[in-house]
């Protein structure tokens, strides 16, 4: 039986992410993935956030996504364009990228750390007898883990085995994906009717000043709302053709199939994201419609939260107490999502009614601070962790600074490629003393002179010191003062080394 710190189930975006962040941090771990190799077949996520470009820009890897990608300096609500080109970071856009080559690329990074990959194969059980989980795979073999974390979907295996409750709202809308050749040309882009949503499109397309422009040849992508919400498992041609024709009024000849699927609007929560050693992320901890474009993005955050406190746990360095705040953490942030696309969804109606109430949210939207307030949730910016009272930097993404330090000017981000906690000394040099935890804090004596600007928030004080999670979010702020400090390392990153104190 192999043997592993911990086992994740399912190589998607989000098993990816946490598979790299362990390995950052010298965990031993390994994924199980039923596909033979990293290739998608389908239409899924299209694009990357603000706050995950940063979030991939923190390990240094951004720009392999950027080579590949197209931005687009918008982000969006309820097919409302809202510029965020105005916002303070360097990543003030979205990247119009597939999943098919987001995996592609995160597979590339997890690969040169190196992580094994047991391909081919399917988790068909587990048992977690409080020491550990044994994993049974779909080839009989077994592995044994200290942690399973099931990163496998919205219908995942470990959330049912786990005996997790997945409580949430029943599908209210229903939506058929496909590509196909078609002997009549489409509208191409995106179109209302009574029904819903229906757009057109190909594989191949540019972005120019914010609009998609697409290849003039090619197979056609499709999506239409069925009349319907009540069709389960793989939808046929037949239910594409009369689907279009309730939609369209022609199903534009359409044949030749590469592809076909079908997505809901229905809305479920993981009741807990933890049991025991047992953990999820990702989908397998929240589902809801596509709509926003907020799915991929949250469960590569969930991974980011998650990686460093399991490392941590693992390692022996903190109890396993600090594995619920991951559940404290980022339940509220997909509770959110959950409730952004259903409003979303909502929007998308065709009503008179809708219609009225679409004109009042676009002249909403239209103003400086609602703009604001919504487009820094929709792009991840906004993300606000509660660690009680303080500074307003206190629980959010810290900003990528340009800072001056004794060895050259250096970003922020630079600080956390590693995955390791960053003390930033902004004060007088040598006035911070966290010697017991220095072999697992980076103490960084530098200075900055320009504006603190946070999205939606605005210009906030200056603070003399900020110790930044491995995840990039603060977790205590000095404001000429050591005071808290020592808790929120001896919180955050473990007890202090007494020998190391000494000395």
């Amino acid at each position: 039986m192999r043997e592993h710190a911990v086992v994740i189930s399912g190589g998607g975006p989000t098993g990816l992410m946490l598979a790299g962040e362990l390995a950052l941090a010298g965990i031993d771990v390994a994924i199980v993935e039923r596909r033979e190799n990293q290739e998608i077949v389908g239409s899924r996520a299209g694009g990357l956030s603000s706050r995950t470009l940063e979030v991939l820009d923190q390990r240094g890897i951004v720009d392999r996504f950027l080579k590949e990608g197209q931005i687009a300096q918008v982000t969006g609500f309820a097919v409302t364009r809202l510029d965020i080109s105005d916002f303070p970071t360097r990543h003030n856009y979205g990247l119009a990228l597939r999943q098919k080559h987001i995996e592609r690329i995160l597979a590339g990074w997890v690969d040169e750390l190196p992580v094994p990959i047991y391909r081919g194969r399917e988790m068909t059980g587990f048992a977690d007898d409080g020491t550990g989980v044994t994993v049974e795979l779909s080839d009989g073999a077994s592995l044994r883990a200290g942690y399973l974390v099931g990163c496998d979907g919205g219908r995942s295996l470990v959330r049912k085995i786990a005996g997790i409750a997945f409580p949430g709202w029943d599908a209210t809308t229903s939506n058929i994906l496909a590509e196909a050749e078609m002997e009549e040309e489409p509208p191409l882009g995106v179109h209302r009717t009574v029904l819903g949503m229906h757009a057109f499109g190909r594989e191949e397309y540019e972005i120019r000043d914010g609009k998609v422009v697409f290849a003039s040849e090619g197979p056609i992508n499709v999506m239409v709302t069925e009349k319907t919400a009540g069709g389960t498992g793989e939808p046929t041609l037949g239910d594409l053709k009369q689907a279009l024709i309730d939609a369209c009024g022609t199903d534009y000849g359409i044949h030749s199939l590469k592809w076909i699927s079908r997505f809901t609007d229905m809305s479920r929560q993981a009741a807990a994201y933890r049991k025991g050693r047992v953990l999820l992320a990702g989908d397998a901890a929240h589902v809801h419609s596509p709509v926003g474009g907020q799915g991929l993005n949250t469960g590569v955050q969930d991974a980011v939260n998650l990686g460093w406190k399991l490392a941590q746990v693992v390692k022996g360095i903190s109890p396993e107490s600090l594995l619920d705040t991951y559940h404290a953490e980022r339940y509220p942030v997909a509770a959110r999502v959950l409730r952004t696309t259903m409003a979303q969804v909502a929007l998308q109606r065709t009503d008179d009614r809708t219609e009225a109430l679409r004109d009042i949210l676009l002249e909403l939207l239209g103003m400086e601070e609602p703009r604001k307030r919504i487009a820094a949730e929709m792009s991840g910016l906004a993300i606000h962790y509660d660690l009680g009272e303080g500074h307003p930097l206190l629980g959010r993404r810290m900003p990528d600074l340009g800072l001056a330090t004794p060895d050259g000017p250096l970003r922020v981000y630079t600080l956390l490629k590693n995955a390791r906690p960053v003390l930033l000394n902004l004060g007088a040099p040598g006035s911070l003393d966290i010697t017991a935890w220095s072999d697992r804090v980076q103490l960084v004596d530098a200075g900055y002179d320009g504006a603190w600007e946070l999205p939606a928030l605005g210009a906030v004080s200056a603070p003399t010191a900020v110790l930044i999670r491995p995840d990039g979010y603060v977790a205590w702020v000095g404001e000429g003062t050591q005071d808290g400090l020592r808790e929120a390392v001896n919180s955050w990153f473990g007890p202090p080394d007494s020998r190391r104190e000494r000395g």
